[in-house]
């Protein structure tokens, strides 16, 4: 990344900081956006509290989503599982058909409202991009490398983390972090069955018309889908030297 792109990262990350615990020194810039006095920060509840809400559930949810891909992906990746590779596909592939609203109106009936039907959504549709790169990276280990392991006298487990896993991690990485970004825009529905997030601050918005809560929120939103992805992305070049190829 270049200085420049730094600099912009930065700057995005500190104004999301910045509106998040002095919102109300933004506001002159949503009062144009409101009419009859409506406020023009939101006010019904704290914007730093419904950021973390929404980012704890977005969390948990990746977590479970990625606990379950790679370990999917590695079971259809060994020649016992193989046979069940159409299969996995089609059970991860649900929660992409069906939009999260639809998963949230099945979900709702058999846990209740609240944050349980909204992790339900996400974990479902989180798991598609990660089992697909899981399997990329895992299918895309050099040939000659796994003869090599196999030549040493590693046993399929040994060859799997020792040699397999971290081939792979890359691609794995970047599954988990396009599911993660996408969820956080996803999440934001889970307000329509009471979790709480920002999917609050857009609904009050809308059910009274006040453009600059809905803007609000959505801002909010986007950049921390932006902040998080360019953190993760740091993470991966820090931590995952594949990464930087």
């Amino acid at each position: 990344m270049t200085a420049v792109g730094l600099l912009v990262r930065g700057l995005i990350g500190g104004l999301l900081a910045t509106f998040l615990l002095a919102p109300q020194l933004f506001a002159p810039l949503f009062a144009p956006l409101n009419d009859f006095g409506a406020p023009a920060i939101y006010d019904q509840g704290n914007l730093l509290d419904l950021t973390l809400a929404h980012l704890v559930t977005v969390l948990v949810a990746a977590a479970l989503s990625t606990l379950v891909a790679v370990a999917l992906g590695i079971f259809v990746t060994r020649p016992a599982g193989a046979a069940f590779l159409p299969l996995s596909r089609t059970l991860v592939n649900v929660g992409q058909t069906f939009p999260p609203v639809a998963v949230l109106a099945v979900a709702v009936p058999l846990v209740g409202f609240g944050q349980a039907p909204t992790l339900i959504a996400l974990f479902a549709y989180g798991l598609l991009p990660i089992f697909e790169n899981t399997i990329a990276g895992l299918e895309s280990c050099p040939r000659a490398v796994l003869e090599a392991a196999d030549g040493m006298g590693m046993s399929p487990l040994q060859r799997l983390r020792q040699v397999e896993l971290p081939l792979a991690l890359p691609l794995i990485a970047e599954g988990v972090r396009l599911s993660l970004v996408i969820n956080v825009g996803t999440a934001t529905i889970g307000s329509t069955v009471a979790a709480k997030g920002l999917g609050e601050v857009i609904i009050a918005g809308l059910l009274s018309s006040n453009t600059a809560f809905v803007l609000q929120g959505g801002l909010v939103t986007g950049l921390m889908a932006i902040s998080l992805y360019d953190g993760l992305r740091l993470l991966e070049r820090r931590w995952l030297p594949l990464s930087r190829i």
